[in-house]
């Protein structure tokens, strides 16, 4: 990193801190009464369902004690806006993410959204959320988008710290329970009433004026004739280029109106990602709607409306105007995002190009009708049925007055009890191995599972988090915790002390910890809380603030030897085990991940913990991956590859299998080729996966193969993995001559193919939890040599593979045995394994549902 790069992510950091600072602070102030804050698209003016409610605030003397507060990206680019209320005393102006805004974030009794709050964000006891969302959605929602999940994680921690969620309709709905998966943990009303911005397309004398002097100033006059708006919304594609959409379709505006004709002026409303850009461009003038113009009432001054994949012709449905769709780029589209409706469910003729496109729209005054009609009464029944202008009301009685509404929905559970699982960093090692395999074996039907990480763009974890069962719901934690200076002092050195002996976490008041859970879930609550991790007390802190029928923590490995792990001279373990060690006391049960790593468990952590809390349960194992990614694709006679030519056979290959399937067996067949060459082929080959670091202790089994290479020259051994340890059995290697026969093959995505090439596998631990690595090696029938640390019966019980002593001597003679007379390997059950394994979990976390089959 440069030093420019350098200075800016300290910046970057800067601002973080002081907003976190300026937020913490005014959370300490009270909370005043009878205060309404407003948001949409992030300060993009006064604009959506938040306009439309402070609309009907500010017109019924019944809320005329309130004070309005409206968060603004710029004050000075929407400065006619605060001069229109600069003399109303009841109103006023905060600039988004000001001290100011913050401010008024913390205090504010009732808050107002159309998407969401920044990651700062904790609604406070005594305030009232309504997010009303920006518009029914035409574009797959949440996690309706393929590997939507991480994309959500704001937009669900908005929705679970909201009081009441704003809907017109079904879909509406739907996109909140289903889409957002807020069944089960939103704890709020739904109200489905109708949707307050469409009461703004009843326009009054009073809003046409003002629309007509806001369009008049952008110098757009409303001069009888027919008034088209074209609407597209944006497709995401783009979003660092906003000027190049601006001038596109400021261009396609002025060619419609060519085409139709001297009775027809089209105006363009562009979205929010480019109206800055369009608003800079010369050609903009009499075209471009203002964005501070509320979007609704321009609607009600439409005559046809032309749109792509925008919500907004959902709410002009309720005119009964006519609607028309241009969307040249459909196919495009739906590879990249997709949509509900395909083009033959719209209510409106679809066009491709500017002339079939201004033909529709003169076809619409002519009285042409089209197979569309149907559709379009179809559409006002679903969508607009409830819009009858007295939405807004329906809100304000709602939430301001305490009058339940016709369509409130309270209930949102299925009968399915929850699950929040702590997952860890997502590196790649054991335990997001451990965790990933026990998600893609839970029984969704029964449970409703949730899990929490720290979101990361670092590649490894990314790919580690897309390997989530897409049946989970997540929270990728993103934002830090609301700290003053003095809070952030003191929660330090609680992270580094662990917590107060005798004191009940769980039930003492932490208003640092508290925040935090509140900002990461809301009013959520769960039945059965996992730290399945169990190596982070930062973690712990927060997961004992939920309220839970049981709390637990994974131990997958013998922690107190954990904690004295020397790696090149430090013990980078202790501090932060010794703090978790501390939090034990407030957990329900320590469940170790085999009953012999219990007993040692249960022995070395007994000052920490009472013996009855310490429980055991095994690992799964998704053998089902094992298997895809060993698997050779199967193919048919259909092509013959007769060409002498490279590029041709690829080419044909391609057809054959598809490029995907091609591109990873080339990557396969590379990656072999690597670590298995040709010369090399008559050689038995022994294989060990892990982390290189001390437990582990791969030099004891370098230093056994390079005694069995003595007598067995025919012999390599391939270490799968990395770590700090690596350039000293390196080293080792060299100082033995064995360096041209031991393979480091670093970590890879796909170890099994690796694996399922070599001839034997050999671990040679000091200890382990449950070694997964030998289940997936018993998976792919290898036989099994390994050395006898405590919890070994997990992976090899009796009768299975070779167990020696913790000695290079006895590996070394292992080793031999299985040149000189082979190993017998056991048959292994996947699905039996897991059938008891996910047994001991759901008795282990409190379930019990010990008799539950597994649904794969």
């Amino acid at each position: 990193m440069n030093t420019k790069e350098a200075l800016k992510k300290l910046a970057k950091k800067a601002r973080k801190a002081a907003a976190s600072e300026a937020y913490a602070t005014a959370l300490k102030l009270p909370i005043r009464r009878g205060t309404v804050l407003y948001e949409s698209f992030s300060g993009n003016g006064m604009l959506c369902n938040p306009e439309a409610l402070f609309h009907e605030l500010k017109s019924r003397p019944d809320t005329a004690h309130l004070k309005h507060i409206w968060v603004l990206s710029s004050l000075e680019d929407y400065a006619e806006t605060v001069a229109r209320y600069r003399g109303d005393r009841s109103v006023r102006f905060v600039k988004y993410r000001s001290p100011a805004y913050f401010a008024a974030l913390a205090t504010s009794e009732y808050l107002i959204n159309n998407a969401t709050f920044p990651w700062e964000f904790m609604k406070r006891p005594g305030q009232t959320y309504i997010n009303a969302w920006h518009g029914t959605p035409l574009k797959k929602m949440g996690y309706d988008v393929e590997n939507g999940a991480p994309d959500t994680r704001n937009i669900v921690r908005n929705f679970v710290q909201a009081d009441y969620l704003v809907a017109g309709n079904e879909r509406m709905r739907d996109m909140y329970l289903r889409g957002y998966r807020m069944t089960n943990i939103f704890e709020g009303a739904l109200l489905q009433c109708g949707y307050p911005r469409i009461d703004r397309q009843r326009v009054t004398d009073t809003d046409r004026a003002r629309a007509s002097a806001e369009l008049a100033d952008a110098g757009i006059a409303l001069d009888g004739r027919k008034t088209v708006v074209y609407a597209p919304t944006w497709k995401g594609a783009s979003f660092y280029s906003p000027a190049n959409d601006a001038t596109m379709l400021l261009g396609a505006v002025e060619e419609l109106e060519n085409r139709l004709g001297p009775g027809y002026q089209v105006l363009l409303k562009v979205h929010q990602t480019v109206y800055r850009a369009a608003a800079g461009t010369p050609e903009a003038a009499g075209r471009l709607v203002p964005n501070a113009l509320p979007t609704n009432v321009l609607l009600g001054l439409t005559d046809v409306l032309v749109t792509d994949y925008s919500s907004l012709f959902y709410d002009f449905l309720a005119t009964g105007r006519p609607v028309a769709f241009h969307i040249p780029d459909l196919e495009d589209y739906e590879e990249t995002r997709g949509t509900y409706d395909g083009p033959e469910a719209l209510p409106g003729p679809v066009s491709r190009t500017t002339d079939e496109l201004a033909a529709r729209i003169l076809g619409f005054a002519a009285g042409e009708d089209g197979p569309w009609c149907e559709r379009y009464e179809s559409a006002r029944r679903e969508f607009v049925a409830l819009e009858d202008g007295e939405s807004s009301r329906r809100v304000v009685d709602q939430v301001f007055h305490g009058i339940e509404q016709r369509g409130t929905v309270r209930d949102h559970a299925d009968g399915r009890e929850s699950i929040l699982l702590y997952l860890g960093g997502m590196s790649s090692n054991g335990i997001t191995t451990s965790a990933l395999n026990l998600l893609n074996n839970i029984d969704y039907e029964r449970y409703d599972v949730s899990v929490l990480y720290s979101y990361s763009r670092n590649a490894d974890r990314k790919k580690n988090a897309g390997l989530i069962d897409p049946r989970a719901r997540q929270f990728p934690r993103q934002g830090g915790l609301n700290v003053t200076f003095a809070e952030r002092t003191r929660y330090k050195k609680q992270l580094e002390a662990g917590l107060e002996p005798g004191r009940d976490h769980r039930a003492s008041p932490d208003p640092v910890w508290d925040r935090e859970w509140s900002r990461c879930f809301g009013d959520s609550r769960f039945d059965y809380i996992v730290d399945f991790s169990g190596y982070g007390p930062f973690w712990d802190f927060i997961l004992l603030r939920g309220k839970a029928k049981m709390h637990t923590i994974w131990l997958h490995n013998d922690l107190m030897s954990d904690s004295r792990r020397n790696v090149n001279g430090k013990l980078t373990m202790k501090k932060h085990l010794e703090a978790v060690f501390t939090t034990y006391k407030d957990f329900d049960r320590l469940v170790s991940v085999s009953a012999d790593l219990a007993d040692v468990n249960r022995e070395h952590l007994a000052a920490f913990a009472a013996e009855g809390k310490f429980d055991s349960a095994v690992n799964t194992i998704d053998e089902g991956r094992v298997e895809r990614m060993t698997a050779e694709p199967a193919g048919d006679d259909s092509v013959v590859l007769d060409s002498p030519h490279l590029a041709d056979a690829l080419k044909r290959l391609a057809v054959q299998f598809g490029p995907e399937v091609l591109q990873d067996q080339v990557r396969r067949a590379t990656t072999l080729a690597k670590h298995f060459p040709a010369e090399d082929a008559h050689k038995t080959t022994f294989v060990t996966v892990g982390r290189m670091s001390p437990e582990k202790n791969q030099e004891r089994l370098i230093r056994a193969f390079a005694k069995v290479h003595a007598s067995y020259p025919d012999t390599r051994l391939l270490l799968i993995g990395s770590g700090p340890l690596q350039p000293n059995l390196r080293s080792v290697a060299a100082s033995l001559g064995v360096q041209r026969n031991v393979v480091f093959a670093g970590q890879q995505d796909n170890p099994y193919i690796l694996m399922k090439n070599a001839d034997c596998f050999v671990l040679s631990s000091d200890y382990e939890g449950q070694p997964m690595v030998i289940l997936e090696a018993r998976t792919l029938g290898l036989p099994i040599i390994t050395t006898a640390f405590g919890s070994v019966g997990s992976s090899v019980p009796p009768g299975v593979g070779l167990v020696v002593d913790r000695d290079v001597d006895a590996l070394a003679s292992g080793m031999e045995a299985y040149l000189r007379d082979g190993i017998k390997v056991q048959a292994f059950d996947p699905d039996e394994y897991n059938q008891d394994a996910m047994d001991q979990f759901y008795r282990a976390i409190g379930a019990h549902a010990a008799d539950m089959a597994v649904s794969k």
